[in-house]
Protein backbone atom coordinates (compact mmCIF):
# COMPACT_ATOMS: atom_id res chain seq x y z
CA UNK A 1 0.00 0.00 0.00
CA UNK A 2 1.88 3.21 -0.89
CA UNK A 3 1.48 6.63 1.46
CA UNK A 4 -1.49 7.92 -0.23
CA UNK A 5 -3.48 4.83 0.28
CA UNK A 6 -1.86 4.29 3.98
CA UNK A 7 -2.84 8.04 4.47
CA UNK A 8 -6.41 7.66 2.72
CA UNK A 9 -7.51 4.67 4.95
CA UNK A 10 -6.42 5.87 8.41
CA UNK A 11 -7.83 8.67 7.71
CA UNK A 12 -11.43 6.86 6.84
CA UNK A 13 -10.73 4.96 10.16
CA UNK A 14 -10.47 8.26 12.18
CA UNK A 15 -13.70 9.49 10.36
CA UNK A 16 -15.39 6.52 11.04
CA UNK A 17 -14.88 6.67 14.73
CA UNK A 18 -16.70 10.16 14.97
CA UNK A 19 -19.00 9.44 12.26
CA UNK A 20 -19.96 6.31 11.67
CA UNK A 21 -20.10 4.55 8.40
CA UNK A 22 -21.18 7.94 6.67
CA UNK A 23 -17.40 8.55 6.98
CA UNK A 24 -17.03 5.36 4.47
CA UNK A 25 -20.15 6.59 2.28
CA UNK A 26 -18.33 9.69 1.71
CA UNK A 27 -15.19 8.75 0.85
CA UNK A 28 -16.30 6.18 -1.79
CA UNK A 29 -17.95 9.22 -3.55
CA UNK A 30 -14.66 10.64 -4.23
CA UNK A 31 -13.34 10.57 -8.01
CA UNK A 32 -10.15 8.63 -8.16
CA UNK A 33 -10.82 6.26 -5.27
CA UNK A 34 -11.68 2.46 -5.28
CA UNK A 35 -12.76 1.58 -2.12
CA UNK A 36 -13.08 -2.40 -1.43
CA UNK A 37 -12.37 -2.35 2.24
CA UNK A 38 -10.62 -0.42 4.73
CA UNK A 39 -7.33 -1.58 3.94
CA UNK A 40 -8.27 -2.64 0.30
CA UNK A 41 -7.97 0.93 -1.23
CA UNK A 42 -6.93 1.58 -4.80
CA UNK A 43 -6.33 5.27 -6.19
CA UNK A 44 -6.61 6.18 -9.68
CA UNK A 45 -4.66 9.44 -10.75
CA UNK A 46 -2.80 11.69 -8.71
CA UNK A 47 -2.96 10.46 -4.90
CA UNK A 48 -1.96 13.54 -4.03
CA UNK A 49 -5.15 15.40 -5.37
CA UNK A 50 -7.41 12.19 -4.36
CA UNK A 51 -6.49 12.71 -0.66
CA UNK A 52 -6.73 16.48 -0.57
CA UNK A 53 -10.51 15.87 -2.48
CA UNK A 54 -11.40 13.48 0.63
CA UNK A 55 -10.27 15.43 3.27
CA UNK A 56 -12.17 18.62 1.26
CA UNK A 57 -14.77 16.81 1.37
CA UNK A 58 -14.97 15.57 4.91
CA UNK A 59 -14.28 19.41 5.29
CA UNK A 60 -17.46 20.65 3.65
CA UNK A 61 -19.55 18.60 5.77
CA UNK A 62 -18.16 19.08 9.06
CA UNK A 63 -16.14 21.64 8.93
CA UNK A 64 -12.29 22.66 10.37
CA UNK A 65 -12.90 19.83 13.28
CA UNK A 66 -12.85 17.02 10.47
CA UNK A 67 -9.77 18.64 8.72
CA UNK A 68 -7.93 18.32 12.24
CA UNK A 69 -8.84 14.72 12.66
CA UNK A 70 -6.96 13.80 9.28
CA UNK A 71 -4.18 15.41 10.19
CA UNK A 72 -4.31 13.58 13.42
CA UNK A 73 -4.62 10.68 11.23
CA UNK A 74 -2.03 11.08 8.87
CA UNK A 75 0.23 11.99 11.98
CA UNK A 76 0.41 8.13 12.74
CA UNK A 77 1.38 6.68 10.07
CA UNK A 78 4.89 5.25 10.40
CA UNK A 79 7.09 6.03 8.91
CA UNK A 80 5.43 9.60 8.70
CA UNK A 81 4.47 10.81 5.76
CA UNK A 82 7.30 13.78 4.12
CA UNK A 83 5.74 17.04 4.30
CA UNK A 84 6.03 17.72 0.87
CA UNK A 85 3.89 14.84 -0.38
CA UNK A 86 0.78 15.94 1.47
CA UNK A 87 -1.76 18.13 0.73
CA UNK A 88 -1.73 22.12 1.73
CA UNK A 89 -4.78 21.30 3.69
CA UNK A 90 -2.83 18.32 5.84
CA UNK A 91 0.10 20.49 6.58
Amino acid sequence: MDIYSQAISQIIKQQELIIGPLALNQAKGISGLDIISDSDIKIKGDGKAVLENLVKQYARLFGQASVEVCKDAVKEIKPPVPSNDLPEILR
